[in-house]
């Protein structure tokens, strides 16, 4: 089986339109994790009764984030996807967040994106559009989501599209950086 995470992001700057894999769909409380190892996603953890993911999560092939892991990505859909789907998502912000582990605090960034193939969220072209009252609530969840697993996630800004392609650049370069080690 492919290596996912080695897939081709497809970015069009222009329309900033790429592609996504989802590891975790909309509702689950079932946190998966892509295992380039094996090219299987193994459960990695399971949030407690009553949270769930509010969008599908998954991350942007071919990139490196800060973290050594691909770039992460929330995004918004319709109804959820399944795990391992591969979709064209539209960059439209991020949000810029801190985490800190056993003393040890590590930009997080996590873009947000809007399914191409969405109703709901078709008209949605960057991350202004999105209600305040909805962006606080995907905020909080990840704060409550690293709180559940022993880490504080603290929310440092957000950015819209030109901020998001720049970090998505900048992983995609990080990506075949270390491809030539």
């Amino acid at each position: 089986m492919a290596n996912l995470e080695s897939l081709p992001h497809q970015l069009d700057p222009q329309t900033r339109v790429c592609r996504a894999i989802i590891e975790t769909p909309k509702g689950c409380r079932n946190k998966f994790d892509y295992d380039p190892d094996s090219g299987l996603f193994m459960l990695g953890g399971l949030l407690p009764e009553g949270m769930m993911f509010p969008f599908d999560f998954g991350f942007i092939p071919c990139t490196l984030g800060a973290d050594g892991d691909a770039v992460d990505v929330m995004v918004l859909m319709d109804a959820p996807a399944h795990v391992g789907c591969l979709i064209e998502v539209r960059i439209i912000g991020i949000i810029s967040a801190e985490q800190t582990e056993k003393g040890k605090t590590e930009t997080n960034d996590r873009l947000l994106g809007v399914a191409v193939h969405s109703y709901e969220h078709e008209d949605v072209q960057a991350i202004g559009e999105v209600s305040k009252t909805l962006l606080d609530q995907i905020e909080e969840f990840f704060i409550s989501y690293n709180k559940q697993r022993g880490k504080k996630f603290r929310v440092t800004g957000t950015g819209g599209p030109k901020k998001a392609i720049k970090f998505l650049k900048s992983g995609i370069q990080a990506h075949k950086n270390a491809q030539k080690k």
